[in-house]
Formats: structure tokens, sequence, C-alpha cells
């Protein structure tokens, strides 16, 4: 792996060398990580005129292999206790000789910002833009086998959760449970805090789970994610609970299952990240539901779980192959409830198969 990260380390280098910058500061964690293997808290990379060097707040903690940096780098640790290695390692910059730094504009808060001018005034500070998110976009196939296990954990938990007894428990409590299951079976945690959705809240986006019992009936909407190696994806289903469904939840299920393979299938490289999104909401428009529609039908995942692409109606670009997406339509009816279906999948070119789908839990309607 070093070989890998030297060679991203490179490409962000030549970018800023492109646009007049000597030296490079990276300091949002999920783009240190991308290029130096581990993102200790608090550290930055220097990506410097005549070597790069890992900053850290604190000796970083070896005792996991993915805690690890990339061992071909340098690791410098602030001597100061509470120090900011962001400006430590503007200085450093300066000690090398070099006469321009691009910074993160986008992730430096103001204050730290004059912080960095102030300990090398002589150094002209440039904005590197979202350089590292744009490479971050398409994923070399070991990065897509972590996501490629993640999920088959996140499978697995979500199956494990759906063959026991779910009448009469929470939503706080079944999420809980979700998240403890994913650890057990080896994910680092959660991507991000476990939704279980019931009746009158099932299908809402983002929805935080409550207190709320599951109760014969209801739609139950559950959108988990597991962390591997710091890859994260995700997946939702609903069901519905205990009885055969009613015909307005089949018909409700029916509509978004079938935005959703529209959405899925519309994966293709070259394609435009909005024409996906049209296609996944054209179904749904159709039927009546603009109004009760995400803004989104899906986004880009890897080591955040909301990267680059946006599958948006105003998105722009295109798709390229090895891009991991979810492709997530919903529908939520308020004080009745809905239904979200969510996949995470690879695009790739038609003579590879298609897209290739992560997340394999049935998506046919089972009652509970």
């Amino acid at each position: 792996m070093s070989e890998v990260y030297a060679v991203r380390r490179t490409r962000v280098r030549e970018c800023c060398n492109a646009g007049g910058s000597a030296a490079a500061l990276v300091s949002r964690p999920a783009n240190v990580r991308y290029l130096a293997g581990a993102a200790p808290e608090g550290a930055v990379l220097l990506l410097g005129r005549t070597e790069d060097v890992l900053v850290c707040a604190g000796p970083p903690d070896d005792r996991s292999p993915q805690a690890r940096p990339d061992e071909a780098l340098r690791v410098h640790v602030v001597p100061r206790a509470g120090g900011d290695a962001a400006v430590a390692a503007a200085g450093l910059a300066a000690a090398q000789g070099a006469d321009s730094l691009a910074v993160e504009e986008h992730h430096l808060t103001v204050a730290r910002h004059r912080a960095i001018r102030s300990v090398a005034s002589r150094l002209r500070l440039a904005d590197v833009g979202c350089t590292v998110e744009q490479l971050r976009v398409v994923k070399d196939e070991e990065e897509i086998s972590c996501l490629r296990i993640g999920a088959e954990i996140a499978d697995q938990a979500l199956g494990e959760l759906l063959e026991s007894i779910l009448v009469g428990r929470t939503e706080r409590h079944l999420a809980l449970e979700l998240e403890r299951r994913l650890v057990d079976h080896g994910a680092d945690g959660p991507a991000f805090p476990t939704s279980v959705a019931t009746g009158p809240h099932a299908g809402r986006p983002g929805h935080r789970p409550t207190d709320r019992r599951v109760e014969e009936g209801d739609f139950l909407s559950v959108c988990l994610g597991a962390t591997y190696r710091g890859y994260r994806c995700e997946i939702g289903r609903t069901f519905v609970i205990g009885t055969a469904p009613a015909d307005w939840q089949i018909e409700l299920y029916d509509l978004v299952f079938s935005a959703q393979r529209a959405g899925r299938e519309s994966l293709v490289p070259g394609a435009a990240c909005r024409d996906v999104d049209r296609a996944a909401r054209h179904v749904l428009d159709s039927a009546g539901y603009a109004d009760a529609l995400p803004a989104l039908t899906g986004h880009g995942v890897g080591l955040e779980i909301d990267e680059d692409p946006r599958l948006t109606p105003a998105a722009m670009g295109k798709l390229d192959a090895c891009v991991p997406v979810t492709v997530e339509p919903g529908v939520h009816l308020p004080g009745r409830g809905g239904v979200r279906i969510d996949d995470t999948l690879v695009v790739r070119p038609e003579a590879d198969g298609g897209p290739e789908l992560l997340t394999i839990t049935t998506k046919e309607l089972l009652a509970l």
C-alpha cells in the first residue's frame, strides 16, 4: 500500500505545482487518511518541497494496523501539548524553503488560517480546493474490496435482526442492537447513526430513532451502514410487521421499488449524474408523489458516507467506472409512513456485467 499512497500524494502535488504552489497542507481527516494511510486525531499532512511529513498533535496510536500511517512518511509530533499541527506544518513548509502553500480553505477555520499566516508570513497561501476529494471519487479495487466487506457485514447484521421478534420493541432499541451486531461481525463501527423508523415515521429521510414501539401492521424502514478499514457503505430496506401488507402498502412499495430499479439500471460509465436522479424521480413524479420525495436519489460513498458524486436534479458531471454510489429513493406520507429502499453499488461497464450490487439483502416486501 505504501506505493499506492505515494502515487496519490504525487498526483496531488502535481495539481498544486500546476497551480503555482510549491507545497500543500492537507487538513481534512478523510483526505489525510487517503494520502497517508491513517489520520490520527488532529493530524495534518504536509506535501512539502523536499519531503512529505505527517504532522501530529500527539504520538500516533499504532495499536491497530489500520491506525498506522504509511511507513514511508516521516512523522513529526508537535512538541508543545495542545499545539496546532496545521500551524506547525506551515512552519515546516517555510523551513523547507517553500514560498507558497496550498491549503484546504473549505476545511480550515478563519482562526486557523490566520494562525498559519502569522507563523509563516513569507508564505503565499493559495487554495488547493477539492483536489483530494475529486481524486477520491474513483476507487481502486482495494478500496472497493473494503466497501464490499462492509456491505456483507451490514447485510449480515440486518438479516439477523429480521429473524428476531420485533413487535413491542422500540426504534431506539433496534438501532442499538443493529450497531452492536455490526461490530460483532467485524466492522470498525457504524458508518453513520443507524435509523430505524416504524409506523408513521417509516420512510422519513434521516429519521432518528425514538421510543415508539413496533406495532402489528406497521411499515418498518431501516437504514444502516458498516465501516470497514475506514470505508463506509449503507443499506436501507422497508418491511411490514406481523400481518399481510395492506393494498396501499403494496402499491407504495412496488412504486418505490420500480423507481430504485430505474436508478440502478442507469448506473453506467458516462451517464450524467442528474440523469440517474431523473430516472428514479420520474417514476415517482408520474405517480403523483413529487412533493413527498427527498432532495437526492443518491451519493458517493468511501472514507466518508456522503461523498461526490451527488445524484440530484441539479447535479453536474458524469459517472466514471469504479465509482461507488447509493441509490435510495423513497416516499414518506405524513401521518401514514412510507418506503425507502437503499443500495450501495459500484459503477461498472456493461462488458463487466453492469453495476455491481454490494448490498444484497432481499428487496421483496416481507411481512415479519
